[in-house]
């Protein structure tokens, strides 16, 4: 299993390949099927299997601030799609020279000499290429030329939904993390590296350990109850998302977690945090004292809340 970024790096591979293509953030059930049809026909073939993605997905390209809020970092979609038995994760950094391909090009370019594609499964709508001029039955034309075949994707739903990044972003917003489980197969969780920050957290007296979101927006933003990943072990905590508007003047969101009962440095460690229940949306506050004040409040509340799970 490996990771490639770039298309100079695929040319010394030569080898043929099974290719799917998108932005996959989340990697949801709906992703999961297609790369379950991708390591079949990887299997039946006996050739290695290829997820594609880009960086920035292109809506973040044209759009920037605009965009979406990303489900999950590019690592953490790497290691996901990876974990889930892709033989190969390729990256293609989204830029102008990649943005003004023509869908010919796209496919001579990046599918027949980058990746040697024997075999591509793309949905039904998929389009590619400059203002998105590729569609399937154009690939369809191109597999007949180049000698690879085309297969479209079985659509998931979920009731009565197809179920999409979309989908799992609306759900997330709205704090349903029971249902984001059951559309992504696993609890929603964001994971980074704690960075050093103003310390105001331990300076109120709730040491937080902060992990730089990097992105103009978050799925979700508030106060929550979570359960913190470290090295193995599960802890309970208090997590904040968002720009912090009392104490702070950010521009892009930011994660803060506390951990119940913890005592030890994080900084430089690599935490996964799992959202279990949202407490209240995230406030500015007239004073410091009524934002500790309500930050106490949180902390007990968030503690009753993992008693009464059993947690």
């Amino acid at each position: 299993m490996t990771f490639v970024r770039g298309l100079p790096m695929l040319q010394s591979l030569q080898e043929k390949s099974v290719v799917t293509i998108g932005s996959f953030d989340g990697v949801h059930i709906g992703h999961q099927a297609i790369l379950q049809q991708v390591k079949e026909a990887s299997q039946r073939l006996q050739i290695p299997s290829v997820a594609m993605t880009f960086d920035p997905q292109p809506r973040e390209y044209f759009s920037a601030e605009r965009a979406p809020a990303r489900l999950m970092r590019l690592r953490e979609k790497i290691d996901t799609l990876l974990e889930l038995g892709v033989d190969r994760v390729v990256c293609l950094q989204f830029n102008r020279q990649l943005r003004n391909l023509s869908a010919t090009d796209f496919v001579e370019q990046v599918l027949v000499r980058g990746l040697a594609v024997k075999h591509l499964i793309v949905g039904d709508d998929f389009h590619f290429g400059c203002d998105r001029s590729g569609d399937f039955a154009m690939l369809h034309q191109q597999g007949k030329l180049y000698g690879f075949e085309v297969q479209d994707t079985a659509t998931v739903e979920a009731d009565s939904r197809r179920v999409s990044s979309t989908l799992v972003r609306e759900v997330v917003g709205q704090a349903d993390f029971a249902r984001a489980a059951q559309l992504l197969g696993r609890p929603f969780a964001i994971s980074g590296v704690v960075g050093y920050g103003q310390q105001l957290g331990r300076k109120l007296g709730f040491p937080t350990a902060n992990v730089q979101l990097n992105r103009f927006s978050a799925p979700l933003s508030g106060v929550f109850a979570v359960r913190v990943n470290i090295a193995g072990t599960l802890y309970c905590g208090a997590a904040n998302v968002g720009l912090r508007p009392t104490v702070g003047d950010l521009v892009k969101p930011i994660l803060e977690v506390h951990l119940l009962d913890f005592a030890g440095d994080l900084y430089g460690q690599r935490i996964a945090v799992e959202f279990l229940h949202k407490i209240r949306q995230e406030e500015k506050f007239t004073s410091v004292e009524a934002l500790v004040a309500t930050i106490t409040g949180d902390v007990k509340k968030i503690r009753q809340w993992f008693l009464q799970a059993g947690i």
